[in-house]
């Protein structure tokens, strides 16, 4: 009976607890970060397996677009309703880079000091929500020289990133930085198996095959994740305790 008693009480103050606080966390960025159709398969976007590692508090939501930069995700309208959405304690996890920085993509293309300014107003729209923005340099690229070395196909715009965040005192994610020490790490060969290459006939969706240095299979978006909330662990955000499987380095 006192057993019974105890449980009753427990579950009356439980009924008065306040609920848990949840989290929204929006995704902004291109191609590497997005969610892929299902003809694209097994091209996989890093935001797409980052988004199951969390408890139930947290939400993400992937707005992220293949092709776009910090100007055409303005123009296309893509930022308004992530705006709109936004709500105080949300977060805004901010990757471009990729699009940005190819002068051949007229459309896409952004000066230097362009993007810097897209950057900033991100932070400042996001900031005006009373949510926290989260910068993220460019996700490397699989480009290794004749000596097998990792290139930095990104040099100038994941600095370009870095400046923004030391300037408008916003946390980092050095994916681009992360992400060249896996991929060397690995070496020229074994980092071939995070990316989208695949044989003629070995997927139904590339008949002549595939051989793709930029997209990332489910495995090596995975491992790109892993990456992104190992820093947001690693920065002590208040979002890290909400992550619930393990992480790696």
């Amino acid at each position: 009976m006192r057993s019974f008693f105890s449980l009753a009480v427990l579950l009356f103050l439980c009924a008065f607890l306040p609920p848990k606080k949840k989290i929204k966390v929006w995704l902004i960025g291109d191609s590497t970060m997005s969610v892929k159709d299902v003809r694209a398969y097994p091209e996989t976007g890093w935001g797409m397996p980052f988004a199951y590692f969390f408890d139930s508090t947290v939400t993400v939501d992937n707005r992220a677009k293949n092709g776009r930069s910090t100007k055409t995700f303005f123009q296309e309208g893509l930022w308004d309703p992530v705006v709109q959405g936004m709500q105080e304690g949300d977060y805004v996890l901010i990757q471009f880079g990729h699009n940005d920085e190819v002068k051949e993509k007229v459309g896409s293309y952004t000066t230097p000091s362009e993007f810097k300014n897209n950057l900033i107003r991100y932070i400042k729209e996001t900031r005006d929500k009373k949510a926290t923005p989260i910068l993220i340099t460019p996700v490397a690229r699989r480009a290794f020289d004749s000596l097998g070395k990792i290139r930095d196909t990104h040099a100038e715009y994941a600095e370009l990133v870095r400046e923004v965040a030391r300037v408008s005192n916003v946390s980092l994610i050095d994916l681009n930085e992360k992400s060249m020490a896996l991929l060397q790490q690995l070496g020229p060969d074994a980092s071939k198996f995070l990316f989208n290459h695949l044989e003629p006939n070995e997927h139904p969706n590339y008949p002549a095959g595939k051989i793709d240095n930029t997209h990332f299979n489910e495995f090596g978006a995975r491992r790109m994740a892993e990456l992104v909330l190992a820093a947001i662990r690693d920065l002590k955000l208040e979002l890290a305790d909400h992550v619930k499987q393990a992480v790696k380095n």
